[in-house]
C-alpha cells in the first residue's frame, strides 16, 4: 500500500527558496493558449488550473480560500479558478478550457467519482498533469492523474461509528436497541461514499443498531433541514442522527429544535456530524452536536508542496492525507476554538 504523507503548514527548503523569487524567467513567454495580454508580467510563473466543486458549505469556502492563498504570483504561481458550481458538465468545461489555455498542472475538486474518463485523457494527451484534490474519481487508467491529495473519508465514518459505540456503553446503552437515520452528502461524491461506507462497517457489528433510513442532504445547510423534517414525520423513536457534514448538521438542529426535540446527554437524538468548522463546534458546547469528525480544508498546501516535488522531477505518491483528528462535547472546546484557523 502507497505511503501516506502528513504534511505541516510549512514549506519545503526548495520551495522557499522560489518563493522569494516570485514569478521570474522560468518560463517563456506563452505563444499558444493563454494569451499575451493576459499572461503579461505572469510568464514566469507557474499555470496553475484549479476546478472547484463550488460553494455548497462553510468547509468549501475555507477549501478554496486555501488555494487562493497558496496558488500567488509572491509563490511563483499564476491561478486560473474556476467554480462548478456542484455540476459535473461545468467542471468538465473548464478542465478542457484549462487545456486550452496550455496551463501547467489542472487541479480537479471532482464533484463526483464518474465520468472522467475522456475529459482526463485529453489532459494527459496534452501532456498536462492532473493532481486531484479532497475528492477521487473512479476510471480504469490510474494513470489518467498524477495523484490524489485529500481526507481519509472512510476512516472518518469508522471513527464516527466507534465514538458512538464507546458513546453508548458508557451511557450504559450498549444493548439497547439504537434507531438512526443518516443524511448523507451529494450522491456519488468521494466523501458520501466513504464517509457512508466507513460508518456501515461498524453499524454491521450491531444487530441492534437499526437504520431507519438514509437520504441525501446535498451537504446544504437548507436540504439537510429539509430532510430532517421528512424523517421526523415518519419516525418518532430516533436515537442518533448522522449528518456527513456540518451545513446538514445546522439545518439538522433547526428542524429538530423546531419539533421540540432536545439533543445532548440528557436530550432525546444524540446528532454525530462532520467537517468540524469552528461554527459547529461553537454548537458543539451546547451539545447540540456531540461528536464531530474532522475533514481538513486546508489541502493546499501539501497540493503546492507535490507540485514542488513535481517541478523537480521528482515522484509523489498516488495518494496523500492531511492530517486531521476529532472533536467531541467533553472536550475543552473553548480553549480549542481560540487557536482554530477553521
Amino acid at each position: 500500500m502507497l505511503n501516506k504523507r502528513w504534511v505541516s503548514a510549512g514549506i519545503t527548503v526548495l520551495g522557499a527558496i522560489f518563493l522569494l523569487a516570485g514569478c521570474g524567467e522560468k518560463r517563456g513567454q506563452r505563444t499558444n493558449g493563454l494569451d499575451t495580454e493576459e499572461m503579461a508580467g505572469h510568464d514566469g510563473c507557474i499555470v496553475v488550473g484549479y476546478a472547484q466543486v463550488g460553494s455548497e458549505s462553510d468547509w468549501r469556502t475555507t477549501n478554496t480560500q486555501s488555494f487562493k492563498n497558496i496558488f500567488t504570483e509572491e509563490n511563483g504561481y499564476y491561478l486560473i479558478f474556476e467554480d462548478g458550481q456542484q455540476k459535473q458538465e461545468n467542471q468538465v468545461k473548464a478542465i478542457r478550457n484549462f487545456i486550452l489555455q496550455d496551463v501547467d498542472y489542472i487541479i480537479l475538486d471532482p464533484v463526483v467519482e464518474t465520468g472522467w474518463e475522456a475529459v482526463l485523457e485529453e489532459a494527459k494527451e496534452a501532456g498536462i498533469p492532473v493532481i486531484l484534490s479532497d475528492r477521487t474519481v473512479e476510471v480504469g487508467d490510474e494513470s489518467l492523474y498524477s495523484c490524489w491529495v485529500g481526507s481519509n473519508f472512510c476512516e472518518e465514518g469508522i471513527k464516527a461509528g466507534e465514538w458512538l459505540e464507546n458513546y453508548l456503553k458508557e451511557q450504559g446503552r450498549e444493548d439497547e436497541t439504537i434507531h438512526l437515520v443518516t443524511l448523507q452528502g451529494t450522491s456519488g461524491s468521494s466523501a458520501q461514499i466513504g464517509r457512508s461506507d466507513g460508518f456501515e462497517k461498524i453499524l454491521k457489528k450491531h444487530s441492534d443498531w437499526v437504520m431507519l433510513e438514509k437520504q441525501s442532504g446535498d451537504f446544504t445547510q437548507a436540504k439537510g433541514q429539509e430532510v430532517m423534517e421528512d424523517f421526523l414525520e415518519k419516525y418518532d423513536d430516533i436515537d442518533v442522527v448522522i449528518s456527513e457534514n456540518d451545513n446538514m448538521t445546522f439545518g439538522v438542529i433547526d428542524a429538530l429544535e423546531a419539533a421540540g426535540k432536545k439533543m445532548g446527554t440528557d436530550g432525546d437524538v444524540i446528532v454525530i456530524s462532520f467537517d468540524a468548522v469552528k461554527d459547529a463546534l461553537t454548537v458543539m458546547q451546547d451539545e447540540k452536536i456531540m461528536a464531530d469528525f474532522e475533514c481538513n480544508p486546508l489541502t493546499a498546501p501539501l497540493v503546492e508542496q507535490t507540485i514542488r516535488h513535481m517541478e523537480n522531477g521528482e515522484e509523489v505518491d498516488k495518494v496523500q492525507y492531511v492530517e486531521e483528528g476529532y472533536f467531541d462535547y467533553t472536550m475543552d472546546l473553548k480553549s480549542i476554538l481560540k487557536d482554530r484557523s477553521y
